[in-house]
């Protein structure tokens, strides 16, 4: 990847990349865990289930596993009490990572389109950026529940190409997560990532990416110089 980029767009994930969500999410686990009568759960272990949506959480929750499934009847009784307690709580704790508010602001006035990009379910995406002030920095957000797939599908980064008139090489995905590092290569996109978020406790080091980025900020001044609209 030659740097700068000639950008034209820049698409951000949620969860690990923009806030640290991970203490309101825990937070709900612990809460459903009680409800149910399972054993407690710890932050550094809820923070490995994090990326592919509030679902996926929940069954990881109750089956301490990243792929296993629960008894269906268990995940029908949980997964509303934690979306309860989720909703409650969505920002209680949740806030902007080192260098991303710089990094929001670098970007914008560089001029190029700017969208938010989670496997977060809508009902959750908003109020969480509107909280913490993230909001009105995004011209797009595509949530979890938005499109027919979302990430790792390309379709998500496909659909912002189009609205935002670009080709998939002048569209910069930031993430921190397999999940992001699978959809860029499938749309076509340069990829970085940060090391500080959440990819199932492994270092983004390993992943298939143009760059590890230590903040927004460094991935925008990375990026800056060949911008274009």
């Amino acid at each position: 990847m030659n740097f700068p980029l000639p950008l034209k767009a820049v698409v951000i994930d949620l969860d690990g990349t923009l806030l640290d969500t991970a203490p309101d999410l825990a937070d709900a686990a612990m809460a459903m865990a009680a409800d149910l009568g399972l054993p407690p759960i710890a932050l550094d272990e809820v923070k490995t289930y994090i990326g592919n949506g509030v679902s996926r959480l929940v069954k990881r929750v109750l089956t301490r596993d990243l792929h296993a499934d629960p008894a269906p009847e268990l995940f029908a009784q949980a997964l509303p009490i934690y979306e309860q307690h989720y909703a409650e709580g969505v920002s209680r704790k949740s806030r902007p990572f080192p260098g991303v508010v710089e990094g929001l602001q670098a970007f914008k006035a560089m001029g190029v389109h700017m969208a938010c990009i989670t496997n977060k379910a809508e009902r959750f995406t908003h109020p969480l950026l509107k909280d913490t002030g993230l909001f009105d920095y995004f011209e797009l957000i595509l949530s979890g529940d938005t499109l027919p797939e979302r990430k790792p599908s390309p379709l998500p980064l496909l659909h912002a190409c189009v609205l935002f008139d670009c080709e998939p090489a002048e569209l910069l995905l930031i993430g921190d997560s397999l999940n992001d590092t699978q959809a860029a290569r499938a749309a076509g996109c340069p990829v970085f990532c940060v090391p500080y978020g959440y990819n199932r406790g492994r270092p983004v080091s390993e992943l298939d990416l143009d760059a590890v980025v230590p903040s927004l900020a460094d991935a925008a001044k990375r990026a800056m110089n060949k911008a274009h609209v």
